[in-house]
């Protein structure tokens, strides 16, 4: 029998992000790829990638998916774990940061705070209304400034007179940003300002009556901008904690939760790597049954229904997850 290693699979609206993990919780190998707008496709080709860096001697040992796309992922390849992206990065951080009691985690659509206590989850709070403030708004305004987004936080740490860009709406935020530039203010100033709207936003919206406590960990693809991160550090009066895998937590705490539900069951519910050549595709449909109007979505792999879900009784279901580690 070879060497397990545990997948890991975060199916985000902005990027896919796939990660190996050996018995011992140490990453092995990750892909961090731009979704897209085209889920299967991109995840089909990052798991090629994957397959083709898996050491000789290798075997893949449990599945983990989460992300807003996990149930798609999960219709793909199989998985042992199919969990929400506040348990995969709070199983994450307190893995890697067994102290760790805040996660601040900001994606490219979404952001979300969560509240470690006690080793568990004990509270969080998203952005479910508005993605402004978040990865995708970001990528929007360094390309309208024509600057590779890489270069945001290198700026931002540049500014020694950072102006004060409006907050509360990115669509304000933007024709305050443009005002700004008319009057002859830096690219660093407008980007420092830029950086502190958005820590503003997030405390204000997303952290609101929650009780930030170090040691405060700062996850997703955002943490990368150390503008931000340094945002943060001010607003909050302590040091931020950025971790080495910081843009693919959630999918390592997928491959966590996979491993330990493989651990309880004997066995891994992954279809091996060569079920993604399959021709996959996705329809959606409304039930007429009942007054809920459930709209369903289905995936087909050639004629064939491998997964649907979206009902509200499971009249329609195909591809059951319950012998998977709940979804929720």
């Amino acid at each position: 029998m070879g060497k397990k290693l545990y997948l890991g699979i975060d199916v985000g609206s902005v990027s896919i992000n796939v990660v190996t993990m050996d018995e011992g919780l140490v990453p092995v190998e990750k892909i961090y790829v731009r979704t897209e707008g085209k889920p299967i496709q991109i995840l089909k080709k990052a798991l090629e990638d994957m397959a083709a860096s898996i050491p000789a001697g290798c075997e893949i040992g449990g599945v983990g998916i989460t992300g807003s796309g996990r149930e798609l992922g999960a219709a793909l390849v199989g998985a042992d774990a199919v969990k929400n992206e506040i348990t995969a990065h709070g199983t994450a951080a307190l893995t890697y940061i067994p102290d760790a009691r805040t996660v601040l985690e900001i994606g490219g659509q979404d952001s979300k705070i969560i509240l470690l206590r006690n080793g568990v989850v004990s509270d969080f709070a998203m952005n479910t209304v508005c993605a402004a403030w978040t990865g995708s708004f970001l990528d929007r305004q360094a390309a309208r400034m024509n600057i590779p987004i890489e270069k945001f936080g290198e700026l931002a740490l540049k500014s020694t007179s950072p102006v004060r860009i409006a907050g509360r709406c990115a669509v304000f935020a933007e024709s305050d940003m443009i005002h700004k530039q008319q009057m002859g203010c830096s690219q660093e100033d407008i980007i420092r300002g830029l950086c502190e709207a958005l820590v503003r936003n997030y405390l204000n919206n997303v952290g609101k009556g929650k009780e930030i406590l170090p040691k405060v960990v700062f996850q997703g693809g955002v943490a990368a901008n150390r503008g931000i991160q340094k945002a943060f550090e001010e607003a909050l009066g302590t040091s931020i904690i950025v971790p080495e895998h910081y843009d693919v937590m959630g999918a390592l705490g997928a491959a966590i939760l996979a491993r330990r539900a493989v651990a309880r069951s004997g066995g891994t519910q992954f279809k091996g790597f060569h079920a993604i050549r399959d021709d996959f595709r996705t329809k959606s449909f409304d039930c007429q049954g009942c007054p809920n109007m459930c709209e369903l979505v289905q995936i087909m792999a050639g004629h064939r229904v491998v997964a649907r879900w979206g009902d509200r009784c499971g009249k329609w279901a195909v591809g059951s997850f319950s012998n998977r580690s709940s979804a929720n």
